[in-house]
């Protein structure tokens, strides 16, 4: 006799949903970065593991095992379609990727998103937006592409790509009072994500305030202070102290790095369990989760152009501050006088016996 294993299926009974959408210009490396979160991962998101976080239904092709695009347990498209039906309550639509624009070509598509039932014919990116943002409960737009267009929006593109906020508009509201979230990187920050999509989740639960924005609507805890401002090297910019090749522990300023002006936290934090990230092994930063990425910040393996007058002058007074700095080090780096071997007491003690 055969066993029967039943397997498990998702329902969306009492369930806040993720639609995750990677149908726009991308590489999914956003997807990859979130499989190597740590605080918290997407398995205790997944499975409900955190205190006070409610019952999470998730619809991502990277994990979404009992469907297929056409055959499986369910027919992975089908969740978007209960959405767009008004089936699913509430939702949040995570949107991966740039948004091309449609209109400025007479035939063809640049992107999709499985088909329309229809029709049968493929179903654009920014179709999907104009009928699921309505009824998101949040939209979230991961990566630098889907925030702000990224690599696909750089001058010269033939797409007209855009991020979420170009495309539906920067002051959009959610049903729920929401405005677009943004969480740029190129590829994102595995826990800065994490963190994000936990966040809403509490938000939409009641259980969190209104996620603190930006002006570029990113989260502020998470993008509050420069590259620079939690880097292992800003010290030796301050003494100007600056690598003239790679390999060298000093400042990378002039090797190209823009972290004195980017927003990221990525030095501070690290990538993976607190290790690695770009200038804390030898990488310069190239601005990848500014609004102007990647145009404003070409070419890379320049130095930048402010950093030329400020990376001279910390070398005119950072120099002297360093020799100073060394006499004050040299005298603290020796025992005090009195710690000497014998019988007397040289550290200005009187005895009263």
């Amino acid at each position: 006799m055969t066993e029967v294993i039943e397997r498990p299926t998702q329902t969306d009974e009492g369930a806040v949903h993720i639609l995750w959408m990677n149908g726009g210009l991308s590489c999914d490396g956003d997807s990859v970065a979130l499989t190597a979160a740590t605080q918290p991962s997407i398995e205790e998101i997944v499975l409900g593991a955190l205190p006070g976080l409610p019952k999470i239904a998730v619809h991502w092709p990277l994990i979404d095992f009992e469907c297929g695009p056409e055959q499986g347990a369910d027919t992975f498209i089908e969740w978007w379609h209960k959405a767009d039906r008004g089936e699913l309550e509430p939702f949040v639509l995570v949107v991966e990727g740039s948004i091309p624009n449609e209109a400025i070509k007479p035939e063809g598509y640049w992107c999709g998103f499985g088909n329309n039932p229809m029709t049968g014919q493929p179903m654009t990116t920014s179709e999907w937006l104009d009928r699921l943002a309505p009824k998101a409960t949040a939209v979230l737009a991961v990566g630098t592409c889907a925030t702000y267009g990224g690599i696909h929006a750089m001058s010269g593109n033939p797409t007209g790509a855009m991020g979420v906020p170009d495309y539906l508009g920067w002051d959009w509201k959610s049903k729920a009072g929401l405005p677009i979230v943004c969480v740029p990187g190129c590829p994102i920050h595995p826990d800065n994500l994490a963190e994000t999509i936990t966040y809403l989740l509490y938000q939409v639960a009641g259980q969190a305030p209104m996620i603190p924005l930006d002006e570029a609507l990113r989260p502020r805890w998470l993008f509050g202070a420069t590259v620079h401002e939690g880097c292992d090297r800003a010290g030796y910019y301050e003494q100007g102290d600056f690598a003239t090749e790679y390999g060298s522990p000093t400042c990378i300023v002039k090797l190209g790095c823009w972290g004195p002006v980017v927003k990221c936290n990525v030095p501070k934090r690290g990538w993976i369990n607190g290790v690695g990230g770009c200038p804390n092994v030898g990488g310069i930063c190239i601005g990848c989760t500014m609004p102007g990425f990647p145009d404003k910040f070409m070419p890379f393996m320049d130095e930048p152009p402010g950093a030329k007058l400020s990376s001279r002058g910390s070398t005119i007074y950072g120099k002297a501050v360093k020799r100073l700095r060394g006499v004050t080090e040299s005298t603290l780096d020796k025992e005090p006088r009195w710690r000497t071997k014998g019988p007397d007491l040289k550290t200005g003690f009187t005895k009263t016996w």
